[in-house]
């Protein structure tokens, strides 16, 4: 891993891949980090062997990168701008955008301030639930900070402290990071991204949202169901990966 710095904290990335490929920029999401989102899902191998110079890191309090606990540091707008920031460092003036969940959060506010960087957009493990929400949250950040975790009841609370504690992470950092991260764009503001972009969510995610009614909000946008797959699941299926080199394939930088 290497580091920058933007904004003050120490950013953790790797850049791979063959240098004269077009650049990709991955996004992971909430709680994981870029190794178990992208290497160990062979997305990273997949790309750099198909040509494309692969960019990924570790979202601000994820991974190796730097850790902070006031909620207002993790909304999606400052983490967008650290992408566009590794962008600039890597002198990288445009890019495919991929993001999973958090991570697409991330990407489509990056499309939304940073539109010249965006080439295109794929938006993994989110639909609608970038403009309408995913329900309370609020019950994985208790669940994140208990000492207790066998009292547990929230499903979702309790899949993602055992991921959390399966990997390692800073379960405070991510407790500030989901209580400002929720933020939602607007219908008016998903409209004006007019990059080409790929929706990608699982069949059996009910996080997500619908994808196709995402879709149908976006001037150049697809939607593509990762069938039998949830949210978790659904990252690093092989049918989303042959549709997403498909969908790079056309669009080329």
């Amino acid at each position: 891993m290497t580091n920058f710095v933007y904004d003050g904290l120490q950013i953790a990335y790797r850049d791979e891949g063959p240098r004269e490929g077009d650049p990709i920029l991955l996004i992971h999401g909430f709680a994981s980090n870029r190794r178990i989102n992208w290497v160990e899902t062979g997305w990273t191998k997949t790309l750099a062997e198909a040509g494309y110079r692969v960019v990924s890191f570790d979202n601000r309090g994820h991974g190796d990168s730097e850790k902070l606990y006031d909620p207002k540091a993790y909304t999606p707008p400052r983490m967008a701008d650290d992408a566009a920031a590794l962008l600039d460092h890597l002198e990288i003036p445009k890019a495919h955008i991929m993001g999973y969940s958090m991570g697409g959060r991330i990407g489509a506010f990056l499309a939304r301030d940073h539109g010249p960087r965006v080439a295109t957009l794929t938006l993994g493990g989110i639909g609608m639930a970038l403009i309408e929400g995913s329900g309370d949250w609020k019950p994985v950040a208790e669940a994140l900070l208990t000492d207790e975790p066998g009292k547990i009841t929230d499903p979702t609370g309790q899949e993602f402290r055992a991921f959390a504690d399966r990997t390692g992470a800073d379960r405070k950092a991510l407790a500030a990071c989901i209580e400002s991260n929720r933020i939602l764009l607007s219908a008016e503001d998903v409209a004006r991204i007019e990059q080409p972009t790929l929706i990608a969510v699982g069949t059996e995610d009910t996080i997500a949202g619908s994808p196709h009614d995402l879709a149908a909000l976006m001037p150049n946008a697809v939607a593509f169901d990762i069938e039998r797959r949830s949210h978790l699941i659904a990252t690093g299926d092989k049918t989303f990966k042959a549709q997403m080199l498909e969908f790079l394939e056309e669009h080329p930088l």
